[in-house]
């Protein structure tokens, strides 16, 4: 049976020190993917260093955008080339080095029978090293509220570390996907789960990164929060008005 052609996205921003770590874990762990690089121009020299790295190493490609515009609008470039270029798995990856490369064969082998499978840090036998408590609770707080909010019972709703088939990602990507930062994750969950998609999580051991600093801030826990609402305001009207027609087209008993 041939293997998957899979290809890692990893969008980074000043990640000049973390980028080759990160990439020569993954590349020794999984040694026949794709790895490519989506750069939003980073002031560091970012982009320079994946473009050394891609010079010496086939397996390595380079996608450079101007300036730095999300990371939501980096994966979901990098997600349309994959789908266009015929990839069969799209791996999302942060270059920070907090997703344990040595997940990823489970997670690439939970994919067999799942459309999207997430590293999940809050399931049985996942969990966080080195962050603080009040990241901890912010994070968990989040996957909980989007969790109620919408009604999807994913345990790591906000978990960036994912494979999605192509299939899925063709049929999301037919729509405008606007969200950003934080909430990009929760969105592409929620409309994952409206198409019907199976969804796994594998447990991971989320790490706070080696290098670099957090791109987190208080603004993108807002639009989380505010999207998050909207969205699950959204549905619950959605399916009072499905509830209604239903009632409606029953027939009456005479």
């Amino acid at each position: 049976m041939q293997q998957p052609r899979t290809i890692v996205l990893m969008p980074t921003y000043d990640e000049r020190e973390a980028l080759p770590v990160t990439a020569d874990r993954l590349l020794s762990a999984i040694p026949d993917v794709t790895l490519l690089v989506i750069d939003d121009g980073s002031p560091d020299g970012t982009g320079d260093v994946a473009d050394a790295m891609a010079a010496v190493d086939s397996r390595v490609r380079v996608l450079h955008r101007s300036s730095k515009q999300g990371l939501g609008a980096a994966y979901l470039a990098g997600m349309r080339l994959a789908v266009d270029e015929g990839f069969d798995l799209v791996v999302e990856m942060d270059a920070d080095g907090s997703h344990p490369a040595d997940a990823l064969p489970a997670m690439l082998a939970a994919a067999d029978r799942a459309d999207l499978v997430i590293g999940s840090r809050w399931v049985p036998g996942g969990g966080i090293v080195d962050w603080p408590l009040h990241r901890q609770l912010i994070s968990r707080a989040g996957t909980r509220y989007a969790q109620l909010a919408l009604g999807i019972d994913v345990a790591d709703m906000t978990a960036g570390y994912r494979v999605y088939r192509a299939e899925l990602l063709r049929e999301m990507l037919a729509c405008e996907i606007s969200s950003q930062g934080y909430c990009f994750q929760i969105d592409m969950t929620r409309r994952a789960a409206d198409l019907g998609a199976r969804i796994e999580e594998v447990p991971i051991t989320f790490r706070e990164r080696e290098l670099g600093r957090s791109k987190m801030s208080s603004g993108i826990i807002v639009e989380a929060l505010v999207r998050t609402t909207a969205w699950g305001i959204g549905r619950r009207f959605g399916q009072l008005r499905s509830s209604a027609e239903a009632v409606r087209r029953t027939p009456t008993l005479r």
